[in-house]
């Protein structure tokens, strides 16, 4: 449950970020209207409200560590793919909990269900580079293959 909990308040951040991105409104603001606009049954409004308030606070922070990657300019990225990129950056250098290989596969799950056509390939390239930037003991760390039965 805690998966689907974690991956519908991406999906909500992607959507409250991307209103953000636009409007340059109060991020208060927005947090508010999202959580009373949608139904967060079954979403974890704690991690919504930690994405949205730390990706604000340090947006440009989380684009220096992704704009080497870049072929073009971070503010010509789609809005909804710089939201996703700001949320996939956030986790991979903030919450060592979620495992890497998580954090690249939800922010393309959110490029396939928010972005361009192919903008989940985009998404995935620099969210790799970024990954062996940050991550790279972990990423370094042997494999664990799970004991078979006999």
């Amino acid at each position: 449950m805690a998966v689907k909990n974690r991956t519908k308040s991406r999906q909500f951040a992607v959507q409250a970020l991307y209103s953000w991105l636009l409007t340059e409104q109060n991020v208060s603001d927005i947090e508010v209207h999202f959580i009373s606009e949608h139904d967060f049954e079954d979403a974890d409004v704690a991690y919504f409200q930690e994405i949205l308030h730390f990706v604000t606070a340090h947006k440009m922070a989380l684009i220096d560590q992704m704009e080497a990657f870049l072929s073009r300019s971070f503010v010509s990225v789609d809005p909804v793919e710089q939201a996703i990129l700001l949320i996939g950056v956030f986790e991979l250098q903030q919450r060592p909990d979620i495992p890497y290989r998580v954090a690249i596969n939800e922010s393309v799950e959110c490029g396939k269900v928010f972005g361009a056509e192919d903008g989940h390939k985009f998404i995935n390239g620099i969210m790799d580079k970024v990954a062996d930037k940050l991550r790279q003991p972990e990423i370094k760390a042997p494999h664990r293959k799970k004991a078979r039965k006999k």
